[in-house]
């Protein structure tokens, strides 16, 4: 390992043991916005299986409007408490739309003629628009939103801002009061983001993992 790599390893390694996710937020505490824009960045960077980005992030500022989503997230006190939230939306279907669009950014963004990325996208379709994975579309789209949640967390650790995922909630109530019911998208899970309280018994409490060497096989 060079000796570039090794603080980049401990900070990565550090920043992982220290979050955990945040039970009681110091409402008196607020992301600066810099740090903030960097998160965002963060998840705008996330990647997804063909590079299709099947999901919104909302990020739920209205005070009032995170008070009416306290009672349909068993009352946690993380949603209203927290610096931010972000309800992160997955697409309810994958559309031929999605396929051109995603075309044309690619052909946009590395300076490619359109018809030379035709066969990507025929291969997308014959596998998310026509083949079999069409018939679970949903269920794709909430494990690629997945995968930006934790980019989302390892980021913020990594800045020394506190989260927590928050998957207990109710999203037709969610989607009902973000106004979501009639959109492409639906609420999948949440995340609150912020600082720890001081009297947050948590964050003390040791890690409960499963060693190494009964998760990690090499073949």
């Amino acid at each position: 390992m060079s000796t570039a790599t090794q603080p980049a390893t401990a900070s990565l390694l550090a920043a992982l043991h220290w979050r955990y996710a945040t039970k009681l937020f110091d409402s008196s505490r607020s992301i600066a916005a810099d740090t903030w824009s960097a998160l965002e960045d963060a998840l705008v960077l996330t990647p997804s299986s063909y590079g299709l980005q099947p999901w919104k992030f909302l990020v739920i500022d209205d005070p009032a409007l995170r008070a009416e989503l306290r009672p349909f997230s068993w009352n946690q006190s993380q949603i209203t408490d927290a610096s931010h939230l972000v309800v992160f939306l997955a697409r309810r279907s994958i559309t031929d739309s999605d396929l051109d669009r995603l075309i044309q950014a690619t052909s946009e963004a590395r300076g490619l003629p359109l018809e030379q990325l035709g066969f990507y996208r025929d291969l997308i379709q014959k596998d998310l628009v026509d083949g079999p994975r069409s018939a679970f579309i949903d269920q794709w789209s909430t494990n690629q939103v997945y995968i930006a949640l934790g980019n989302f967390m390892t980021a913020a650790a990594l800045l020394d801002v506190d989260t927590c995922p928050i998957e207990g909630f109710s999203p037709p109530d969610y989607d009902r009061l973000l106004g979501l019911e009639a959109s492409p998208y639906r609420s999948a899970v949440v995340c609150a983001a912020g600082y720890r309280a001081a009297d947050d018994k948590h964050a003390s409490l040791a890690k409960v993992r499963f060693p190494a060497s009964e998760l990690i096989e090499h073949l």
